[in-house]
């Protein structure tokens, strides 16, 4: 498996502190296999448990065995994108040092549950593969994610438990079939971007609780179904980007958005004011907003905040012909062409 002839292989090496002194990580290894045309892997013929990098990607492997993940003690990153992969082993539980996994471009339709066994995992891509759905108890171990990466696949929801990973800073869920969005987004506390655009015909709704996103600075809304932002999006602070093209909005009126983010913030807020002042008892995410301190009930206004954001967008116009499902994938038209429309500071 990684004779010399074939593989290209580079040692860890770190000094010590000391004369004489070396580090664990000097016995680690980096293999390659990248490319190699490999239908099945061999036999090895070095200690599985001395690589920290193995990069198996660019080949056509339908399969990992369950006794190569189960030994590969010190895997630290795990590359195996654009492979014919249907499902990975269920050891990959095993992996308690793993960081980064690529499973990108396979044809996988689920992910093992084991998978949240990963919990030192920070960086997760599989997109352009065929999942239907995620492991319902995801979000509650992997502590440590940071990025989650699930375009270009077959996703109807995501799981509820996805809300529990509190370190996720990147969640990039475009070009899939998504009909809603949990509803206690606000535990997202460390979120900074979030992409569901191109869910086309299928994401129509997105939850209160998006507001509450406290870091969030770029959210990529576009080619969905959306007709009205909810409120509290109005308070959220950090927001720098907002893509929303290709939705039929109606509320904020079009007018707005050729204003300014300023503009749209002020007239949701606005919305929510009047919400918060009415005699009818308060939805219950309104609270939360002035738990969380992002709405006091009154308008917030700032010197000088509309002339740091601007607002660009390109005149509106119907892809109904091209957002059909046969297009959603990775040389997706809307994906590679459609002009980009954003807000900016």
């Amino acid at each position: 498996m990684y004779d010399q002839r074939q593989v290209r292989m580079d040692l860890s090496k770190k000094q010590g502190n000391g004369r004489g002194r070396y580090i664990e990580e000097e016995r680690l290894e980096i293999v390659n296999l990248s490319g190699m045309s490999l239908d099945s892997l061999p036999n090895p013929s070095l200690n599985l448990s001395t690589i920290c990098k193995l990069d198996l990607s660019n080949n056509n492997l339908e399969s990992i065995p369950e006794s190569l993940t189960a030994r590969l003690l010190n895997l630290v990153a795990f590359d195996v994108h654009s492979n014919q992969l249907k499902f990975l082993p269920y050891s990959i539980g095993c992996l308690s040092k793993l960081k980064i996994l690529n499973v990108s471009g396979n044809l996988l339709h689920t992910l093992p549950k084991t998978i949240e066994n990963c919990r030192s995992l920070a960086e997760l891509n599989a997109n352009f593969n065929k999942l239907t759905m995620l492991p319902d108890t995801i979000g509650f171990e992997l502590v440590n994610l940071k990025k989650l990466s699930v375009n270009s696949n077959k996703l109807i929801f995501l799981p509820q438990s996805i809300t529990h990973l509190a370190s996720l800073r990147v969640l990039d869920a475009r070009l899939n079939c998504l009909r809603s969005l949990p509803e206690d987004m606000e535990k997202l506390i460390n979120l900074e971007v979030l992409n569901l655009s191109q869910n086309f015909h299928y994401l129509e709704n997105l939850p209160c609780s998006l507001g509450l996103l406290v870091s969030l600075v770029e959210l990529d809304i576009s080619y969905n179904k959306i007709k009205r932002l909810p409120d509290s999006i109005g308070c959220m602070k950090k927001l720098q980007k907002l893509c929303v093209e290709g939705n039929p909005l109606v509320s904020p009126p079009m007018e707005m958005f050729e204003q300014s983010l300023h503009a749209v913030k002020e007239y949701l807020r606005e919305k929510m004011n009047a919400r918060h002042k009415s005699p009818q008892k308060k939805k219950s995410w309104v609270g939360k907003l002035v738990k969380y301190g992002t709405f006091s009930g009154h308008m917030m206004r700032g010197a000088g905040l509309g002339e740091r954001e601007r607002f660009i967008m390109s005149e509106y116009r119907s892809i109904d012909g091209l957002a059909s499902p046969r297009y959603m994938g990775m040389f997706s038209p809307r994906r590679l062409f459609s002009p980009r429309t954003y807000f900016t500071r």
